[in-house]
């Protein structure tokens, strides 16, 4: 029901449905409790769905939420194309401030699992684009944290070309360095 790809840091997965298709169009299962859970390893629970429309060069993140309230996300495009990203940020794991991205589209129906413990963002590719993304715990202002989308630590390799479109928020985020970490 579910492909499951293994990323080079150990945590985030990409998850690709199996789509059914013929000439009306197509089905797929976009959640299963049960399978999701086989696939992680572990028991989910998923507390909030979110969703945002992005034009063309927004850039959202790098956003994460710090504990007790430490979110998972499981991202995926319902329209459009973005550029996502997970940076790890767990001071015990061997990848501690590495950084993984991944395509993900209305096309090709990928998710990406980012687990608690890691940032996130993305660029949106096309000229919109429409994530929705469950999280395993509610947002909360007090435990949110941003790091700057272009720190030189992380040193993420941002598609070019683009005009960024980026919040005052994601502007003024923190360094890597000064940043809370797991």
């Amino acid at each position: 029901m579910l492909e499951v790809e293994r990323l080079a840091l150990e945590g985030p997965l990409v998850l690709r449905p199996k789509v059914h298709s013929d000439t009306r169009g197509y089905f797929f299962e976009s959640f299963n409790t049960q399978v999701f859970k086989k696939c992680v390893g572990e028991n989910i629970n998923f507390v909030q769905d979110n969703e945002s429309l992005s034009k063309k060069g927004t850039l959202r993140g790098l956003h994460f939420q710090i504990n007790p309230m430490a979110q998972g996300k499981l991202v995926r495009v319902v329209e459009g194309k973005i550029f996502d990203i997970a940076v790890d940020m767990r001071k015990t794991s061997p990848t501690f401030g590495k950084w993984l991205s991944v395509e993900l589209s209305d096309y090709n129906k990928k998710q990406l699992w980012v687990p608690p413990g890691f940032a996130h963002g993305f660029l949106a590719l096309s000229e919109s684009a429409r994530v929705i993304y469950k999280t395993t715990e509610l947002y909360s202002r007090e435990h949110e944290s941003t790091i700057r989308w272009d720190d030189s630590e992380i040193g993420i390799d941002w598609p070019t070309g683009f005009d960024f479109q980026i919040s005052d928020k994601d502007k003024n985020g923190l360094s890597f360095a000064d940043s809370p970490h797991f």
